[in-house]
């Protein structure tokens, strides 16, 4: 069975950091492409950060740029996301989820400005707790 597993979500002070991880098991986590999705709560999911099954392409939403960073240990099967700077705006649950809709031009349709869209995710993890305040 296809299965992901988040951890690291915590409660932060603002400007604070924290490493999240996934651990996938279940399929071949190599070929697929990963991202990280959150909820805010009482919110709708918001894409935050999108990466190739390489690692090779990497793409955020514009609200995190500069400040979170994703990658990937294909021999392990974890998928990270490393968060700097956090801001209470950026508490949520974390989720992460394979892609099933990986086009040519990654890094233009997975830009800084899209818009969650259900249908191109697969298999979701639980998610993790990240709580920004002071």
């Amino acid at each position: 069975d296809v299965r992901m597993v988040e951890s690291g979500g915590d409660l932060v002070q603002p400007g604070g950091s924290l490493r999240l991880s996934c651990a996938a098991s279940g399929f071949t986590f190599s070929r697929y492409a990963m991202s990280w999705v959150r909820q805010a709560p009482g919110e709708g999911f918001e894409w935050v950060s999108a990466i190739t099954s390489g690692g090779d392409r990497r793409t955020y939403a514009d609200f995190v740029k500069g400040r979170f960073t994703i990658s990937r240990d294909n021999a392990r099967n974890i998928l990270y996301l490393q968060m700097n700077s956090l801001e209470p705006e950026d508490t949520a649950v974390y989720f992460c989820a394979n892609l099933v809709k990986v086009p040519a031009d990654f890094e233009a349709y997975y830009s800084g400005s899209y818009y969650f869209t259900e249908a191109d995710f697969g298999s979701w993890g639980q998610g993790t707790q990240v709580i920004v305040a002071s």
